[in-house]
């Protein structure tokens, strides 16, 4: 492990919250809006009084994608690769408590929130994410990448449904996260951006394989298939693809195959890989997280402007994602020591 690989680890979880809060103030907004509006973002924008979701917050401020990636990151660290489901649950209801406290709009999605329904009436956290099928495991999943290595592949993907099963146990939502988690953990170990996209494609087929089945397009071909298509072709261009024909809603199958064929767009660029996925519209701070924690991983920390990362932790005073990250990147050292016929479970031993 050398200090190249540590700021990976670290521009994995800044890249997710770099995005993240560029995204917060064009979410849930239509494309031709925003680009009237912003053109291609910037810099970081005040939450607009016409966007219900994000109206009021501060520029920079950081929204659920980040905040649960903290929490999985936490449990991680804590559990020494491993994530107690029921803790697990107990403190996404928790932050969910406080959200709505402080006057948020921006709370669970459809898939978390029914999961946690179902959980606090009792149901087995291995049924609760049977429905499961957002991309909520994929906007969070990316201190699995930081904390896992990338071979052996089942042992990572293991540690995905392991983690995810709470709220998203589907063939589609497993898939997506596991895409991400390779991605970011490739990116870590010191893969190029090609490199680390082509095992995401990869990991897409082998998650696919766990969970409970959901219909729905298969998630490695439909990555193939966005990054064909945005292949040569200039920024708009391949912004308007992504958005018309990837999609970039909710469902998995639209923002992890969007997020990577962002990443495609600009393979030397993190700052503008979070550019043009918060300027995407629809669900674009979740495209933008999950784009800017593969680009971050694979580029390091330093590849960002430090203007950027100092307006974001002045915004987010409390986040100290860098500290988070060298606890999970010195958790990865542990965990390649393990053996990986037992993995997490050895771990937490």
């Amino acid at each position: 492990m050398t200090d190249a690989a540590q700021s990976r680890a670290r521009g994995g979880l800044l890249g997710l919250a770099i995005g993240d809060a560029l995204g917060m103030p064009t979410q849930y907004m239509p494309r031709e809006l925003i680009a009237g509006r912003y053109g291609v973002l910037t810099d970081f924008q005040a939450g607009p009084e016409d966007n219900p979701v994000s109206r009021g917050l501060p520029a920079g401020r950081v929204t659920d994608d980040t905040d649960q990636a903290i929490i999985l990151g936490r449990l991680l660290v804590k559990g020494r690769g491993r994530v107690d489901p029921d803790t697990f649950a107990k403190e996404l209801l928790g932050w969910e408590e406080r959200m709505s406290a402080a006057g948020s709009a921006d709370l669970l999605g459809p898939s978390t929130r029914k999961a946690l329904t179902l959980a606090a009436e009792g149901v087995s956290t291995d049924l609760t994410g049977r429905a499961g099928a957002t991309n909520g495991a994929a906007m969070r999943v990316a201190p699995i990448g930081v904390a896992f290595p990338p071979d052996p592949i089942e042992r990572l993907i293991d540690a995905v449904v392991q983690t995810s099963h709470v709220t998203h146990n589907t063939t589609i939502a497993i898939a997506g996260a596991a895409a991400v988690a390779a991605a970011v953990s490739a990116g870590v170990d010191g893969a190029s951006l090609d490199e680390a996209l082509r095992l995401a494609i990869e990991a897409a087929r082998l998650g696919a394989r766990r969970g409970f089945y959901f219909a729905g397009a298969d998630v490695a071909a439909r990555i193939t298939w966005a990054m064909e298509l945005v292949k040569g072709r200039s920024p708009f261009e391949a912004l308007d693809l992504i958005y018309r024909l990837v999609g970039t809603g909710v469902a998995t199958q639209e923002a992890v195959p969007a997020a990577i064929a962002i990443c495609a767009i600009a393979p030397d660029d993190p700052w503008l890989v979070c550019r043009l996925a918060a300027s995407l519209g629809g669900d674009c701070d979740t495209v933008a997280a999950i784009a800017g924690a593969i680009a971050g991983a694979c580029h390091g920390v330093e590849v960002f402007p430090r203007w950027v990362v100092d307006a974001l932790n002045t915004a987010n005073p409390d986040l100290a994602l860098e500290d988070l990250a060298d606890q999970l990147f010195a958790l990865r050292t542990l965990v390649a020591s393990a053996s990986p016929a037992h993995g997490a479970k050895e771990l937490s031993a």
